[in-house]
């Protein structure tokens, strides 16, 4: 096989070496020593001060008992903590479990126990949920607390223990010796899915996929060294969406944010000269519609990538008259985040706003490190016409899926069977090859017979003048099986805003049969992602009984 290009040709270490994030920082500290990496209150980190604090958690660890294989959790914010874990942690074969910390007790100890956590980083901001975890847990991980001086802890929040982490990493060698993994298909990662149902499932990364995309996250989103990166978006979601590591690849700036506050943001924004940030919709959603007193004007459009949900393209539009350029990508927790990407078009520029942002707001094509993608019906594999109109389901295809869910071997066949990842996203494939999502499986509302996508109907909600956050969810019906049961968050001052005013908005805007017959007005659920929770609204929905005849 291969003939006499395999005769006398091997891999050696001088022209092969396993790929790994980890070497992104070694080479910035050697490129940019004295470059600013980390930015957190008043305190700024230099790349090699950064490259020196991660060398000193892997080493303390490494006298903690760490070993290669094993887990190491955290439980804390976007602050310099969670950052170095990405790179201590790994330096010594070990596996970051950056955990939600939003999760009550039961599911932490039930991350910590399922992923044989041996230290348990935790911020002194989830003391509480910390110690009822560990509590619950046989096998007690060592527990090392974060008290960050930047958080404004409320008075007698408690400390989780004794050992703290500026202590722990300080008796930790600045000069470790780290070496690749011997094989880039290591586990770099463990990442829990926000189940709606049962007990999350464990996302395995490898080394290899961590540092293909975050390289794609490099180019796709422009990041140079030049670049400030302003941490909007959760670190623990998909690592970040691999920008822990992909910043550093690109030699930029890391601003740390405890709490995505527009107050916060806009002013930061300003005084770091912030040149991109991510954020779920709901992030886009309230910066969009921040107070005019808390907005600043930029020296530059600041660039925003936006994903973990579609977003309306009424956010888009919003957004942009903010000082901010939009680029929506899509992806999930099974491919270390951004995996497609809605790419550009220079012909876009000449069309009108609105019909601009809607191309915006599809998902795209697959990220420049991904390897395939189709929209097929996912019994027999067929692909579906690229009309964008045909449903089919999103599959996915590359170096950039995770290894598989830990411990659960039949939920890692199901995921890849026939060769591809089902994402559970239904979604039409246009005539330019681009994907649009229409909704989740398990949210598209069939009524009558007919599909209705619920994102199609959100997306005509976002356009009401009195409307600021909305879903759509399926509300049972004896007659046709299920209809649209639209629930709307009203803009401030809106409060007088109607259900006949929003079914009446939607049926000029839409096939009256998609219009949702039921409006429920309120604050809506999230999770700590931002995503809108519409399982919660489905089991509203069923307790409404039956709607009103239309």
């Amino acid at each position: 096989m291969g003939g006499i290009y395999e005769q006398h040709l091997d891999k050696n270490p001088a022209n092969y070496a396993p790929l790994t994030p980890l070497g992104f920082l070694e080479r910035a500290a050697a490129v940019f020593p004295n470059k600013t990496a980390v930015i957190h209150g008043e305190r700024a980190y230099s790349y090699r001060e950064f490259d020196e604090r991660c060398r000193r958690l892997a080493s303390a660890l490494t006298k903690a008992g760490v070993g290669p294989g094993d887990t190491v959790a955290v439980l804390a914010g976007n602050v310099p903590a969670t950052l170095e874990a990405h790179y201590g942690v790994p330096m010594l074969g070990a596996v970051l479990n950056a955990m939600n910390f939003r999760l009550d007790a039961p599911t932490v100890a039930f991350c910590l126990a399922h992923g044989e956590a041996k230290v348990f980083l935790a911020d002194r901001e989830f003391a509480e949920v910390a110690r009822k975890a560990v509590l619950q847990l046989e096998r007690k991980p060592i527990v090392v607390e974060i008290d960050d001086p930047v958080a404004a802890y409320p008075e007698g929040t408690p400390h989780i223990t004794s050992v703290e982490y500026e202590d722990f990493i300080a008796s930790g060698d600045p000069a470790f010796r780290w070496r690749p993994p011997a094989d880039e298909w290591q586990a770099i990662s463990l990442n829990y899915t926000s189940g709606t149902t049962g007990n999350p499932k464990g996302v395995v990364y490898h080394h290899r996929g961590a540092y293909l995309n975050a390289i794609g996250d490099v180019i796709t989103f422009g990041l140079d060294s030049r670049s400030v990166y302003l941490w909007t978006l959760p670190m623990f979601h998909c690592n970040g969406w691999s920008f822990t590591w992909g910043v550093t690849a690109a030699s930029a700036t890391h601003v740390c944010l405890r709490k995505v506050d527009p107050a916060l943001i806009y002013p930061m924004i300003k005084r770091h000269g912030v040149t991109h940030l991510c954020g779920a919709p709901i992030v886009l959603n309230l910066l969009a519609n921040a107070p005019e007193s808390v907005k600043v004007k930029f020296d530059r459009p600041v660039d925003v990538a936006t994903g973990g949900a579609a977003p309306p393209s009424a956010i888009i539009e919003a957004m942009e008259r903010s000082g901010f350029r939009v680029l929506h990508m899509y992806g999930l927790t099974e491919t270390y985040g951004p995996n497609t990407v809605c790419a550009w078009q220079s012909e876009w520029e000449n069309i009108p706003t609105r019909e601009r942002t809607r191309q915006m707001a599809r998902q795209g094509v697959r990220y420049l490190t991904s390897e395939d993608l189709m929209v097929a019906d996912p019994e027999t594999m067929a692909e579906v016409p690229r009309d964008g109109a045909t449903i089919g389901e999103l599959m996915l295809r590359g170096n950039t899926l995770m290894k598989g869910y830990l411990k659960n071997p039949s939920a890692s066949a199901a995921a890849f069977r026939g060769g591809w990842l089902h994402t559970g996203d239904l979604a039409v494939r246009h005539p330019d090859g681009y994907v649009e999502v229409k909704d989740r499986s398990k949210d598209i509302i069939i009524s009558g017979g007919e599909n209705i996508s619920s994102l199609e109907v959100e997306e005509v909600l976002y356009r009401h003048p009195q409307v600021l956050e909305a879903a759509v969810v399926a509300r049972p019906d004896e007659k046709w099986g299920e209809t649209p049961c639209a629930f709307v968050t009203p803009r401030p001052g809106a409060e007088s805003l109607s259900a006949q005013e929003v079914i009446a908005w939607c049926r000029d805007n839409l096939a009256h049969f998609k219009a949702p017959k039921t409006v429920v007005f309120g604050p809506l659920p999230k999770t700590s992602t931002g995503k809108i929770q519409k399982y919660i609204l489905r089991e509203q929905a069923k307790q409404l009984g039956d709607p009103p005849a239309c």
